[in-house]
């Protein structure tokens, strides 16, 4: 069972009640300005389209954006980091204050408030103009002061490192906050992650996390070489956002999450990280698990890439987005709406059982089969092999019964949740992927080390087990009899 408050299975997942919650953003401050317009000619000057500015934004940016995110939860949010003595300054505390950020700004008289101006048309980015230098000669005793002072007075602290200099005391930043006995979270930078080391939980990207553990070809590599550096630098959890394959959540002795990307149309990823930390820190603030605040996480990424530029979502854009068990497909399904299925069912803290086969002609030793396997977990998934794959299998003359006639009787039987089908000779790949907390074949196999899959089960943390076989029931001397049958006729 997984750690945590567990989902009511009979009720609407809800949203944490974020009024209780209170998060500290510290890190580098930027203020976002897009110029936008249309273009319809060409410079005289040179071969560069003329934009007719008609619209000018400023928005926060870099842990500003972060801390943005997080008042749109209606969360206590306050955000502290340097900035220049200049106009863009004023702005971002304009933009912030305004969506009720508390400000605690360390102006520096000699250095600009970094800014990134993208001029944009037709909702694409033309040019960005960066205008920043690295903080230099930063004041770290009195922000790591400054920081400690107010440590007290919240739930969570996000370190939002974005490389400009304002993190350069981090192992200072992370030991307070564990003596104040607060969460800490960080969204990393760079391929140094042993400065990291202590946090509560980090959340690489996948080229950040391919940059320090290496090419990972499948969730098997993800799953063993983030669990080494779970350890490495001692973390509660570890999550690796992948782009469009979703998110993988680890966390010490915890079965491995992977969350298929909730997003439906894919615009602009400006600030997704931003998003997705923001998520886990109100969430975790407020009282949710691990697992409870990185599906809230999934959900408010799939939105904040459907947005234009940088963005924020709301608590009510991320209550529209949730969805019961009940919601989840039944029955025959894809790949896909399995992995939705079985991630949801996790974070309901249910136990998963699977099993695979033909199933050519079901008969009573399949149902007292998989009603035996049933009773082993919460939720039974069949793998079932496609046709070419039985007629490799088992001959030319099989299957008798055709993939969805099989698929359908499977699905009909009350002990079984989820039926998918495979089209390889060996299970073992889709095993290792979905990683059951308990995997089962039938009596015809005489040891544990001869099911396909079961090393990776037991790597996992699950358990492998042989069920009692069911005399004189077998698909074989079925189809025997009833060809003998029609031979006496």
């Amino acid at each position: 069972m997984m750690g945590g408050r567990l989902l009511n299975k009979n009720s609407k997942m809800k949203l944490p009640d974020f009024s209780q919650a209170s998060v500290l953003v510290v890190g580098d401050l930027m203020l976002d300005r897009n110029w936008q317009g249309d273009t319809s000619r060409i410079s005289p000057e040179a071969p560069v389209p003329v934009v007719h500015v008609k619209n000018v934004e400023d928005r926060p940016g870099g842990a500003g954006n972060v801390a943005l995110n997080i008042a749109g939860l209606d969360a206590a949010v306050s955000v502290l980091g340097y900035t220049g003595d200049d106009d863009a300054a004023r702005s971002l505390k304009s933009q912030l204050e305004e969506a009720k950020v508390v400000c605690q700004f360390m102006t520096l008289a000699n250095q600009p408030t970094i800014t990134k101006l993208r001029i944009l048309s037709r909702h694409q980015q033309l040019i960005r103009l960066d205008f920043e230098d690295s903080f230099h000669d930063l004041p770290a005793e009195a922000l790591l002061e400054h920081y400690t002072a107010v440590l007290a007075s919240h739930d969570v602290v996000i370190l939002s490192d974005y490389g400009k200099g304002t993190l350069a005391s981090v192992t200072q930043l992370i030991a307070a906050a564990k003596a104040a006995g607060k969460k800490v979270l960080i969204d990393p930078k760079g391929t140094d992650f042993s400065k990291y080391r202590g946090a509560t939980l980090i959340t690489p990207n996948w080229s950040e996390f391919q940059a320090v553990v290496g090419e990972c070809e499948s969730d098997e590599d993800v799953v063993i070489r983030g669990a080494a550096l779970l350890n490495e630098l001692e973390l509660e959890a570890l999550l690796v956002t992948r782009g469009d394959k979703g998110m993988t959540l680890l966390q010490p002795q915890q079965p491995p999450i992977h969350l298929p990307t909730q997003a439906q149309e894919v615009f602009d990823v400006t600030g997704a990280g931003d998003t997705v930390i923001s998520t886990l820190a109100a969430c975790l603030a407020a009282g949710s698990s691990f697992s409870e605040a990185t599906v809230l996480a999934n959900q408010a990424a799939g939105l904040v890439v459907a947005k234009l530029g940088t963005a924020s979502i709301t608590q009510q854009e991320l209550q529209a987005t949730l969805h019961t068990l009940e919601d989840m497909p039944r029955g025959y399904v894809s790949a896909d709406e399995l992995s939705e299925a079985i991630s949801t069912a996790r974070l309901n803290g249910e136990k998963i059982v699977l099993t695979n086969g033909c199933f050519d002609i079901l008969h009573p030793g399949h149902v007292r089969y998989l009603q035996q396997a049933k009773a082993l977990g919460d939720r039974l998934i069949i793998l079932v092999n496609d046709d070419a794959s039985v007629s490799r299998l088992k001959g030319p003359e099989r299957p008798i019964n055709n993939l969805a006639t099989r698929a359908e009787m499977l699905s009909a039987l009350a002990c079984v949740d989820w039926v998918c089908a495979f089209s390889e000779d060996s299970p073992r790949e889709h095993i290792c992927r979905i990683l059951p907390d308990v995997l089962v074949k039938g009596g015809d196999y005489q040891r544990i080390e001869d099911i396909e899959g079961h090393d990776c089960v037991a790597k996992a943390g699950g358990s492998t087990y042989v069920l009692d076989y069911v005399d004189g029931c077998s698909t074989t001397n079925l189809i025997k009899n009833i060809r003998d049958t029609s031979d006496k006729r």
